[in-house]
């Protein structure tokens, strides 16, 4: 499903809700996300996970074409943890 197909999925959800309020509401969402996550924030949507910055510390890699050993710096990545209830829809 890319972003169009989600638009169309939220705009079916409603007849009063044209495509274009469903893509706002989707970009809105998606850029609070965003947001929130460059400050630091969790951002927990019951029934579904929660989204949270994970920091990465430092370390010494090696390149796999030469072997050298290299340094790998540190770096910060958003993790998503589905909720029980989106786990026990999946199967």
């Amino acid at each position: 499903m890319n972003i169009s197909d989600l638009v169309d999925a939220v705009a079916a959800t409603d007849s009063k809700l044209t495509k274009a309020q469903a893509k706002a509401a989707i970009e809105a969402t998606f850029a609070a996300i965003r947001d929130a996550a460059a400050k630091g924030d969790e951002v927990s949507v019951p029934g579904f996970g929660k989204f949270a910055v994970q920091s990465k510390p430092a370390r010494t890699g090696r390149n796999p074409s030469t072997g050298a050993t290299i340094q790998i710096a540190a770096s910060k990545a958003l993790k998503f943890k589905p909720a029980k209830a989106l786990k026990d829809a999946l199967g």
